[in-house]
């Protein structure tokens, strides 16, 4: 529970982070940030630790406090960079974990990445190149086109808009509590970047 995940939103209610629970009720504690409950009310520390526990709650020597799933920072209004890492997970995130080519969906251990424009022929590792896809399909295409291998893709790559949940951050929506703050087309998760050899 204590590793479990909260979203922190800055003053303007804009979401910006992922962390722990830990460390939630650290920026809670110390008066950085104050949480939110579902009808949107703030709490600084010790008014939410004095609201009744829930299933989601961390017990202390003398009490049961029930853990925020979002906080508000008091003091902070940027918004992470926007640039999108390109990376083999965010390709993965991106393609919702299917093969672009016969549109299975498949763990990632299952997986790999294709260059649509063969590097062979010219082709470069960019967001607008690759794409997801299954082994049988990556080596029935080969270094060909998808129109030299008779293959169609199920979407055009593009580069992914800006997401605020990164560093760590899960893949899909666990908490409710979070919808309201989230653009779900956007969550993933950012991971090293790739680059062009």
């Amino acid at each position: 529970m204590i590793n479990s995940a909260v979203l922190v939103l800055n003053r303007y209610y804009q979401p910006v982070h992922v962390t722990s629970v830990k460390r939630a009720f650290s920026l809670l504690y110390q008066g950085v940030a104050k949480a939110i409950d579902a009808q949107y009310r703030l709490y600084e520390f010790e008014d939410w630790a004095a609201l009744s526990a829930t299933q989601d709650s961390i017990t202390t020597i003398d009490r049961t406090i029930r853990v925020p799933r979002v906080l508000v920072l008091g003091a902070y209004d940027h918004l992470p960079r926007a640039k999108v890492r390109f990376s083999r997970l965010n390709i993965y995130a991106r393609d919702n974990d299917t093969c672009q080519y016969c549109s299975k969906q498949l763990p990632r251990s299952e997986l790999n990445l294709d260059h649509v424009n063969p590097r062979t022929q010219g082709g470069k590792t960019t967001w607008e190149n690759v794409v997801c896809s299954c082994v049988p399909c990556n080596l029935k295409k080969g270094g060909r086109t998808p129109e030299q291998a008779g293959m169609r893709l199920l979407k055009k790559p593009v580069r992914p808009r800006w997401t605020p949940l990164f560093r760590g951050a899960i893949r899909k929506v666990t908490y409710r509590e979070w919808l309201p703050f989230l653009h779900l087309a956007d969550i993933s998760y950012w991971n090293v970047e790739l680059l062009d050899e």
